[in-house]
Order: structure tokens, then C-alpha cells, then sequence
């Protein structure tokens, strides 16, 4: 029982939680600019170098064996560095938008950090406070007479 009870505390830490979230979060982050790389960028990137799809670049290294009838024995051995080219556009971008919204974020939270903060409120007088502050005003009062 004691494993159990030493998980649930270890997964219901709130640094497990955020982390869960910021995976979960980085995952469709990641998707969108997959999406965007793929859909948006590379297209207009491969018709300014001729028409060229990044992922078909490939050097072949060992062709394919077929066999009398023309059936593939053995696959084609390539060198796909077309879809490294796509990887590393991929995580240019992610880590640029990445970038981004850090600096973002810093820059709300030094605006925030900037705004000056309300002073407490006095703490309400003690009770002796209060007894020196009647004498006070009596003895005050006395003297005037």
C-alpha cells in the first residue's frame, strides 16, 4: 500500500500535472506546425527550387532486386535526405514560434512585475494603542481647560 499511496502523491504533484499538460499541449503544438511547414511553407520553398518535394530528395544507395516476373525480392536501400531537410525546417520553425512565445511571455510578465503594487493596509491598533491613545486625548483635553 505504501508504493500507491507514495505514486499519488508523486503524480498529483502540481510540477507532474504541468508537465503532463505542457506535453500534451507540445504535442498539438507540434502538429500545427507540421501543418504548417508541410501545407504553407514547403510548397511555395519547392516551387521556388523547380517543383521539388523535399521529401522525395534521395540518393540510392543499392537498387531494388526483382525477380523474372518483376516482383520486388529486395527493396530499394536509399538515403532519404530529402526528409531531413523536412525535419530540420520543421524544427527551425518550432523552436523559432518556440521563441516567441517566451519572449512573449517575459515581456508580460516584466509589464506586470513593473506595476507598483498596493500597499498593505496599517494593521488595526493593538488594544493598548487604543487605551494610550484615549489617555491621551484626556490628558490633552485636561490641559486645555
Amino acid at each position: 500500500m505504501g508504493f500507491l499511496k507514495e505514486f499519488k502523491t508523486f503524480a498529483l504533484k502540481g510540477n507532474v500535472m504541468d508537465m503532463a499538460v505542457g506535453v500534451i499541449i507540445g504535442g498539438a503544438f507540434g502538429k500545427i506546425v507540421t501543418s504548417l511547414v508541410n501545407d504553407v511553407i514547403m510548397p511555395p520553398v519547392g516551387l521556388a527550387v523547380g517543383g521539388v518535394d523535399f521529401t522525395d530528395l534521395k540518393i540510392t544507395i543499392k537498387q531494388q532486386v526483382l525477380d523474372a516476373a518483376g516482383q520486388v525480392i529486395a527493396p530499394a536501400v536509399t538515403w532519404n535526405y530529402g526528409a531531413f531537410i523536412q525535419q530540420v525546417v520543421d524544427f527551425t520553425i518550432l523552436a523559432f514560434c518556440v521563441f516567441l512565445m517566451v519572449k512573449i511571455m517575459n515581456r508580460l510578465l516584466k509589464k506586470e512585475q513593473a506595476k507598483p503594487a498596493t500597499p498593505p493596509a496599517p494593521p488595526a491598533p493593538s488594544k493598548e494603542e487604543v487605551l494610550l491613545t484615549e489617555i491621551r486625548d484626556l490628558l490633552k483635553a485636561q490641559s486645555e481647560k
